[in-house]
């Protein structure tokens, strides 16, 4: 992995003075040089000519000059290289100069955020989901990013599909245990798991992932009507233990208060009575409906 040196780079205020004034000085040389050997005419020496050469030559030196000059924006790095080789990364923001034979390649350095395509994968109970993420990185080393991988931008949008892909293989969409991991149920346990992989995987190419988000996430469109009635009957279940649990308290609530202080003294039957009734009431679906008995709990 290439490691991300600091470029030698000096300020470019300097050399842009030099560089616009040998220009200018230059130039004006060369008008000055040309008007004089214009009025000698061919009978003239070729003094002028020579200066007129010597001014071209320090304005194509001066021009150099000035080609090596460098302008960096905040957030943006300048990959320098020099015929082939790497000697370092332009980081700091400002005008800089640096060998005129060099090349440098601009690479951001923002946050950037991208959304994965939406794609079809099989949970790890083989049931068919769509998902799709947000992953939010940025290019933390400039060389890794420009010679370890061959483009950067595609080597992330890849290595994030695939660790979605792999990620959904390893969870179930939803379960009905509380300690379980599922995609639905553990959002932020599977979105450390996704950053935590896929951190993994772009590392050579100099990116770091700062977050990762799930931002789509449903059973696929064959099986979605099944999975609906499953998860309604689920709940349904769940709804009816919880209003069972409810109602066994307050039965014994009720039984322990009737018996308290012993003023009122239940047989075994007449509890089972009661409890019967109080168990209808509080579980039924309906409002209950009186009923008067006109007899006794042993003479119908």
């Amino acid at each position: 992995m290439t490691a991300e040196i600091k470029s030698n780079a000096k300020h470019g205020g300097p050399y842009l003075a030099l560089g616009v004034l040998g220009l200018i000085a230059c130039v004006a040389c060369f008008i000055y040089a040309a008007v004089h050997a214009s009025k000698l005419g061919d009978a003239g020496p070729g003094s002028w000519g020579y200066v007129m050469a010597a001014c071209g030559l320090g304005a194509f030196g001066f021009g150099l000059l000035l080609s090596g000059l460098r302008a960096v924006a905040p957030n943006t790095g300048k990959v320098i290289s020099l015929f082939g080789d790497y000697v370092g990364t332009l980081k700091d923001p400002g005008l800089w100069w640096v060998n005129p034979f060099t090349r440098a390649a601009t690479i951001s350095l923002r946050t950037r955020n991208m959304v994965t395509p939406t794609i079809k994968v099989n949970d790890i109970r083989g049931n068919p989901i769509e998902i799709a993420a947000v992953v939010v990185w940025r290019v933390v080393d400039s060389a890794a990013a420009s010679f370890d991988v061959d483009n950067f931008n595609s080597f992330v949008d890849t290595q994030c599909e695939s660790a979605l892909r792999h990620l959904a293989s390893i969870y179930p969409y939803d379960t009905g245990e509380s300690h379980e991991t599922s995609l639905r149920g553990s959002t932020e346990e599977v979105s450390i798991a996704l950053s935590a992989e896929l951190q993994e995987r772009v590392k050579r190419a100099g990116v770091t992932i700062e977050e990762t988000r799930l931002s789509h996430l449903a059973y696929a469109p064959e099986i979605a009507g099944a999975m609906l009635r499953r998860q309604q009957a689920d709940a349904v279940v769940s709804a009816r233990l919880r209003i069972v649990e409810g109602a066994v308290g307050m039965v014994e609530s009720a039984l322990d208060h009737l018996e308290k202080g012993g003023k009122i003294q239940l047989d075994d039957e007449r509890k089972a009575a009661m409890v019967s009734n109080l168990m209808v009431v509080l579980c039924g679906d309906h409002s209950a409906q009186p009923v008067v008995n006109t007899g006794t709990l042993y003479q119908g």
